[in-house]
């Protein structure tokens, strides 16, 4: 007993805490209950509060009037407490504040008015305490009375109940043994006191139940009329009391079974076959009193959904699922099923009366939310898909994503989120859904709402605007989805194992796999076919005037699929999605035409989808730079030069501007997060991707991709000038910071390069590359490496010599000395000049074709062989060695005449090569390979399978391009794969160790950040410099004079036998030699130019700023003392100097033949 009252009286605490409040500061010390026991009383402390304002409890009292389920809880508590001890209660009585003494004494002041004055304000404050106080106190003693008087009514009505249950089984039997026909309809007080007593936590009560549900059936079976059944003949007349009886039954029937699920789950989906089961029993009745026939099935509904009943079908479905084995496997209809389909797909039929319920009490909310719901009930999938039930739930669901209400129950488990299994649930359906030709669920608020679009000419198109509530529903709850790494379908497009890894991010996976895989299948190309195509049906991207801007609806449409697509695109993989969307809709087009219409009226519309005050552009963008880049690699040639297809070489040409305007204006003027900050997005609870800071993030670098593709476009077949891509606003101060490490200048270096114009850049790169050798070069000076290289065996000696250096001695001081032919030493002391001599002529022993380690392309430009194994056992090692030389030519400042393919330099910058690539290798494959891409007739017919064939020194082999190639056969279905497989295969794979090795050796001295800021056709200057002739008239600006030629005193240092030597010397005015010399040149052809340079500097390119970076700069000196002594000698050279000494000939003739002689005759080093 004393438990049972200790149980009592917590119950009676949480009562009140809850009616008062935290903030509450009553206060009530105990009460009380008197046992009918003579002499026994039992007092139950409650609790003590401090000072609590009653008007909480009196807010409790009035909110439990309309309904006392509080109270119900209440009573039922203290029935049980008081049932238990075995006592009666008879009252209660409350005491409160009691001191002691119940009187109270008046307060007499016999030495009259103190001297000291009462304060005002405290005395005011005493006083409204103490009314406050008497106040509190009727308050409490009218909640009292209240509270008895519910715990009274309820206490008589369970009283009453059971006198009616009893009654109720005298008169009709315990087992329903004295029911007929007749006890269902309106006279008979069957239903009546059955539905008034029934409880479903009674066993007897659900067992009577189901009995009366069997009667119902076996009459209705007999008469085939259940109105008359219910009503007789006159329904008009007792249609009240008819629907009161029967909404209440079918609500008893889905309690009863919800209430007993447990020890029903094995029933639960069961189809109607099983009739003699409980549990069909009373869904079969439900099944019956909803029938769309019945004039009462709008009551019910309606009662049923404000009863909050998807709430009890999802835990009955739930609980059913735990038991599948009991299911039917005839795939036969569930009687629960079917009783789902007739409810959920009357709300909103006209016409319909059905009250609006809560959302969080929804079908959408309560019963889509279920994993995998459609594996359960497929026919429930069909009438939601089909019958056009969907635009009504994804309208509700729609108005609840725009005002970002959380309308879902909790969540099963941490594996099936609700709004993850909502979304699958939607996306399995809505291919179907979007592609019905037309709506036919009549729904009378929806021409409502089409008729306010219509009137606002907002979307005239109710179709359209089932799409738009759609992209709004499913970008609402992708947006709150974990990135999906789901490869269940990726194409084979691999770089192969050798390539460059790409650091990516994985997430912790809490999502169930198989939901991942709904959602992910969800999202097919025939979906995003069918939400295009609604939302841009009737757009004005055709023939639209560009006068005006974007018409309402093609904001709204665009708005719709850029948010959504946006999503998406960092949701999920794109393998499957991106080439439907570039190839397969006209979403390029009509987001350009949305653009370009925006960008010359000089107006961007808002877009609801964006919060704050971010452009509107930002959206549009995210999505058509992707799709559009995606599509660039797809498109050929002659469809993107000569027929200008998706868009014209014009409008490509304004997309330029737009794009570098947003780039400069994201990354410079205002500037996003950082990467590194941006690194969290994928925690989706702090970082929606829909927000501002995420969206800027993205479109900086899809718009950076897409001006960099542009930019080859340009540079394959130029169609606008190279300037269009640079920023206007890059100035000194802009280069000056662009040096230093960690400024927002260096960011946009390595983000957007192109928007610093070339010179610039390279001037930036010689700076790295300085500051490196100056770094370096502080550490070995001491450790300088001299090798003897013979000049008949250069690679061979190289080879064993250079590829055992450690990476800090490759970038130390290296000094060469050759050896002629004869075995013995040249002369020449190495300054410089003769290991520029040495990197020439490796270079050009190395790379020739002929030592089979490079193949040329038809432009007579170099890749990697890839039969070099075939040749040379050790040739990845050699790949290896000749990347370290490449990469000692650039960090020492070189050029190498080596003319590389474009697709090869590519993988000096670790990308990948596409398609377009492919003419600069193999041009008759690239139009074999065109034409079947335009093949109108059936590719199947022409035998071709996904395998290729290599021929390499007259050794065929055969390959496949994906696993059973041998056996898949090309069709127009899969033809686009095809295509790229092979220009994947002939581009990337077949060179992929090769590449790999070169590259190792090239990044030992040229670091990867050095080189980003170039694309291929910028590198290739930077290797070999211009492919222009000898700019004699710069040489001639920047070069000095010695012994005599100019009257300018000229002041150089060259290292001899240790010794100095200072050459001064000065005129009144030029030398008649030099002007010869000038002439001579000028007149040379680019060979003989290209060997003069070759003959004073030591190589035969220039520096690719110009002569006035040549170190040290061009100097020529007089040989020798008079002309008698000229016609004797030849011109020599100080390479290490760039040094010219040239006798002074007589005449132009002589001069021009000596120089010749001397620039072709190839000779060794000496001294001169």
């Amino acid at each position: 007993m004393l438990k049972t009252l200790s149980t009592f009286s917590l119950w009676i605490h949480a009562l009140f805490s809850f009616c008062l409040g935290s903030s509450s500061t009553c206060s009530i010390d105990y009460v009380q209950y008197v046992s009918v026991q003579p002499g026994i009383v039992s007092v139950l402390i409650l609790s003590s509060f401090a000072n609590c304002y009653f008007s909480s409890m009196h807010k409790m009292l009035v909110m439990l009037q309309p309904s006392w389920k509080h109270a119900d809880c209440f009573i039922s508590l203290f029935e049980l407490a008081v049932e238990e001890s075995g006592r009666s209660v008879i009252g209660f009585s409350w005491r409160m504040f009691f001191s002691g003494d119940s009187s109270s004494r008046k307060r007499v002041d016999l030495g009259g008015r103190s001297s000291k004055e009462r304060d005002r304000k405290k005395l005011l404050e005493q006083t409204r305490l103490e009314r406050n106080q008497r106040l509190w106190l009727r308050q409490q003693n009218s909640a009292a009375l209240k509270i008895q008087k519910c715990f009274r009514g309820r206490k008589v009505v369970e009283a009453e109940r059971s006198k009616v249950r009893e009654q109720f089984c005298i008169t009709f039997g315990e087992h329903c043994q004295k029911v007929d026909r007749h006890c269902f309809g309106p006279d008979s007080e069957f239903l009546r006191q059955l539905l008034f007593f029934f409880n479903a936590q009674n066993v007897g009560d659900v067992a009577t139940l189901v009995e009366t549900c069997r009667l119902l059936h076996q009459n209705v079976q007999v008469s085939g009329d259940i109105v008359s059944l219910f009503a007789g003949m006159d329904y008009p007349l007792k249609h009240v009391f008819v629907e009161n009886k029967v909404k209440q039954l079918a609500y008893a029937c889905i309690q009863a079974v919800h209430q007993n699920r447990n020890q029903l789950k094995d029933q639960l989906l069961m189809s109607s076959d099983f009739s003699s089961i409980p549990t069909i029993i009373l869904l079969e009745t439900v099944v019956i009193l909803t029938d769309p026939k019945l004039p009462w099935v709008c009551k019910i509904v309606g009662y049923l959904s404000q009863r909050n009943t998807f709430s009890l079908i999802r835990d009955i479905v739930l609980t059913g699922k735990q038991s599948l084995k009991a299911r039917d496997s005839s795939g036969k209809r569930s009687s629960l099923e079917h009783a789902i389909i007739l409810i959920v797909s009357h709300i909103g039929q006209q016409p319909c009366f059905c009250p609006n319920i809560d959302p969080r009490c929804s079908f959408s909310s309560q019963v889509l939310t279920i994993p995998f719901l459609w594996q359960l009930f497929p026919y429930l999938k069909e009438a939601f898909s089909r019958g056009g039930l969907s635009e009504h739930y994804i309208h509700q669901m729609a108005l609840c994503a725009h005002s970002h209400a959380n309308v879902l129950p909790n969540d099963i488990s941490r594996e099936f989120p609700g709004f993850a299994c909502l979304l699958g649930n939607i996306l399995e359906t809505a291919t179907v859904t979007l592609s019905q030709p037309d709506c036919s669920f009549d729904m009378t608020y929806r021409h409502l709402i089409v008729s306010f679009f219509l009137k606002f000419h907002i979307v005239n198109d109710a179709y359209m605007l089932e799409a738009i509530d759609f992209a709004a529903v499913s970008t609402f709850m992708l947006e709150a989805l974990p990135p999906m790494k789901s490869s269940s379908n990726k194409e084979n497009l691999t770089l192969g194992e050798d390539e460059m890894d790409v650091d990516e991010e994985f997430t912790e996976e809490v999502m169930n796999r198989d939901l991942e895989q709904q959602i992910f299948n969800g999202i097919d190309p025939r979906l995003l076919l069918q939400l295009i195509n609604v939302l841009f049906r009737g757009t004005s991207h055709m023939n639209g005037s560009h006068n005006d801007g974007p018409h309402n609806k093609d904001v709204a449409a665009v708005g719709a699929i850029c948010a959504f697509l946006h999503v998406t695109f960092n949701t999920l993989p794109l393998e499957r999605i991106m080439t439907v969307l570039a190839y397969r809709t006209e979403l390029v087009p009509v987001l350009w035409n949305f653009m370009k219409r925006c960008h010359e009226n000089q107006s961007w519309p808002s877009l609801s989808e964006l919060s704050g005050d971010a452009p509107s552009w930002l959206l549009p963008l995210s999505i058509f730079c992707p799709v559009y880049k995606h599509m660039l690699m797809i498109v050929d040639n002659e469809e993107f030069y000569e027929q200008e297809k998706p868009l014209s070489l014009k409008d490509i040409r304004t997309l330029i501007i737009i794009l570098r305007q947003v780039l400069w204006q994201l990354l410079w003027v205002n500037p996003a997060k950082s990467p590194n900050s941006m690194k969290s997005a994928t925690n989706l609870s702090n970082h929606k991707r829909l927000s501002v800071e995420f969206i800027h993030h993205r479109v900086s670098i899809v718009t950076s991709e897409l001006l960099t593709q542009l930019q080859d476009w340009n540079n394959r077949r130029q169609f606008t000038s190279p300037s269009d891509f640079h920023a206007e606003a890059v100035d000194e101060i802009f280069i000056s910071q662009a040096v230093a490490v960690n400024t927002r200048a260096y960011d946009i270096l390595k983000q957007a390069p192109f928007l610093v114009p070339f010179t610039s850049r390279v001037k930036i790169f010689t700076s790295q590359l300085a500051a490196a050798r100056q770094r370096n070069g502080s550490r070995t000076v001491f450790t300088r490496h001299r090798f003897r290289i013979r000049r008949d065996h250069i690679f061979e000696d190289a080879f064993n010599q250079l590829s055992v250096l450690s990476e800090e001695d490759l970038r130390g001081l290296i000094r060469v000395t050759f050896v002629n032919e004869f075995g013995v030493e040249e002369a020449g002391i190495d300054g410089g000049g003769i290991f520029k001599d040495f990197m020439e002529n490796i270079t050009q022993a190395a790379f020739d074709v002929q030592y089979g380690l490079f193949k040329e392309t038809t432009n007579h430009l170099l890749y990697p062989n890839p039969g070099s194994g075939m040749i040379h056992e050790q040739h990845l090692q050699f790949f290896h060695f000749l990347g370290s030389v490449l990469g000692k030519a650039m960090f020492e400042g070189i050029l190498v005449d080596i003319p590389f393919a474009t697709f090869f330099l590519s993988k000096l910058k670790q990308k990948y090569n596409y398609l377009n690539d492919l003419p600069s290798l193999d041009p008759e494959l690239y139009r074999h390979l065109i034409f079947l891409k335009h093949f109108e007739g059936d590719l199947a017919e022409l035998e071709l399978y996904f395998v290729i064939v290599n021929n390499e020194y007259g050794e065929q082999t055969e390959e496949e391009l994906l696993p059973g190639g041998n056996d898949i056969r090309v069709t127009n279905e899969n033809v686009i794969t095809f295509i790229h497989l092979v220009a994947n295969h002939r581009l990337n794979f077949q060179i992929r160790q090769q590449s790999s090795h070169f590259l190792r050796g090239f990044q030992q001295l040229v670091q990867k950040d050095w080189i980003e800021m170039f694309n291929e056709h910028e590198l290739q200057l930077l290797i070999s410099g211009s492919l222009e002739g000898l700019d004699v008239d710069d040489l001639r600006t920047h070069t000095n004079y010695a012994g005599g030629y100019h009257d300018v005193s000229c002041t150089f240092e060259i290292w001899l036998t240790q010794k100095t030597i200072e050459f001064r010397n000065s005129f009144s005015q030029e030398h008649d030699v030099v002007e010869m010399l000038w002439e001579v040149l000028k007149k040379f052809s680019l060979e003989n130019q290209k060997k003069f340079l070759k003959f004073v500097t030591g190589c035969s390119r220039g520096p690719l700023l110009g002569f006035k970076y040549l170190e040290p700069q061009f100097c020529i000196q007089r040989a020798a003392g008079d002309a008698s002594e000229a016609l004797d000698r030849l011109p020599t050279s100080a390479t290490c100097m760039n040094l010219l000494k040239l006798p002074p000939y007589t005449s132009k003739e002589q001069l021009e033949m000596k120089l010749i002689y001397a620039i072709s005759a190839d000779a060794g080093f000496d001294l001169s």
